[in-house]
């Protein structure tokens, strides 16, 4: 095996999606380490079961870990039962409402439930920070909070914002990064993987490695995902989130309702498929060779398919078009009964010949503006034929529509 071009491919998986890696030198030469030794790295992520339920946008992490598993890499799926109870103040205006221990590992356990529809279980530790955590002294606690100054943590944006328009900052508050931080010496971490709003609290475990004489954990941060609106972060609170436990119905017509734009970020994020395939049908949807509609089923399919099966992903894709179809239809659509003289015709011909256009030029041309679809679906190929015996919901602009029966 030639070790150094390993370690490149390895570093390309890593990076796909990232947001920043801190540092990558460092990240190559342990790669390059744990190749020579066959020893895997330990990689990190922590999740505080704070609510019941995991969306798309907590895997975008998940799929990441994922990739480190198919490297070869160990995965520590570190459950934050113990920060679960303080409440990460990262991006919060004001106190979080500490969660009870019931709560917390009622939360925990459906996370476990959830993870390995991604993550292979086999490969995978799952931790519980109180395991360590449980254990600190008073004393241990007073060592930990001597390690940062009071100025260093109003350098973190959410706590300088509310210390300067005088919203209360409770003290336990402070202990968050720091328990996160340690978390990371106690795994002794070789990556730990966040969110970029997370770079605070990442950074502080790099911190206490180094003053635990440990080598600093490689810090990957991952884009926070958009939800729906394609404006917001992924968010229950902001109803435009894509559960991992939403009916397969609801999941697959969710994705197909995100923005063609949005889209690529999803498929970026959360796809198993490989970066060249992304770009290839990128550059088709671009240059019209591709339907975007037709890109976004097989991602909506690829999403409930990771969550359910393939079976019941079908399903909800022909629900989805059914819906689909009545959806655009009205109730009383005039209705064409067509005689083809060969087993197919041209779209343009069929057109001029049921009076939706004059001619089959005007026809190519209404095509040309993404103004004729069949069955609720843009027609972009003007040389396109239907087929005899089959039924079709031709529509030109807002207003031509009928169903047409080849005969």
């Amino acid at each position: 095996m030639d070790i150094k071009k390993e370690v490149e491919k390895q570093i390309e998986v890593i990076k796909r999606g990232c947001a920043e890696l801190i540092e990558e030198k460092e990240l190559k030469e342990k790669i390059e380490e744990s190749l020579k030794s066959s020893k895997p790295l330990k990689i990190k992520a922590g999740f505080d079961p704070t609510a019941p339920d995991l969306h798309l946008g907590h895997t975008v992490l998940i799929q990441k870990l994922k990739q480190f598993q198919d490297l070869g890499h160990t995965v520590y799926f570190l459950i934050g039962d113990f920060t679960g109870m303080i409440g990460d103040p990262t991006g919060k205006s004001e106190t979080r409402k500490a969660l009870t221990k019931q709560e917390i590992e009622k939360n925990a356990q459906t996370y476990k439930n959830q993870i390995f529809k991604i993550l292979d279980k086999d490969k995978t530790e799952v931790v519980y920070n109180s395991q360590w955590c449980g254990k600190l002294t008073a004393e241990d606690l007073i060592k930990l909070a001597a390690s940062m100054t009071v100025a260093r943590m109003l350098e973190r944006d959410d706590f300088s914002k509310r210390f300067h328009s005088n919203k209360p900052i409770s003290i336990h508050e402070f202990l968050y990064p720091l328990i996160q931080g340690y978390d990371s010496v106690a795994l002794k971490a070789d990556v730990e993987l966040g969110g970029t709003d997370q770079k605070f609290n990442l950074l502080v475990g790099r911190e206490l490695q180094k003053r635990e004489g440990q080598r600093p954990q490689s810090v990957l941060m991952m884009p926070i995902l958009e939800g729906l609106d394609g404006v917001n972060k992924m968010s229950k609170s902001l109803g435009n989130y894509i559960g991992i436990t939403d009916e397969p119905n609801d999941m697959y017509g969710k994705v197909m309702s995100i923005s063609d734009e949005l889209m690529w970020r999803y498929y970026e994020l959360l796809s198993d498929r490989d970066m060249k395939d992304i770009l290839k049908m990128k550059k088709e949807v671009e240059d019209g060779s591709l339907h975007p509609k037709k890109a976004k089923e097989m991602l909506a399919f690829e999403i409930t398919s990771r969550f359910y099966n393939e079976e019941i992903a079908k399903q909800a894709a022909s629900y989805f078009e059914e819906m689909f179809k009545k959806k655009d239809v009205p109730e009383n659509i005039k209705e064409i009964e067509y005689s083809c003289s060969n087993s197919e015709v041209w779209i343009c011909q069929l057109l001029k010949e049921i009076g939706f256009v004059k001619s089959t030029s005007e026809a190519r041309r209404m095509i040309k503006s993404n103004a004729v679809s069949l069955d609720s679906e843009k027609v972009t190929d003007e040389s396109c034929m239907l087929t005899k015996n089959k039924e079709y919901v031709v529509k030109v602009g807002k207003k031509r529509i009928a169903k047409v029966k080849l005969v």
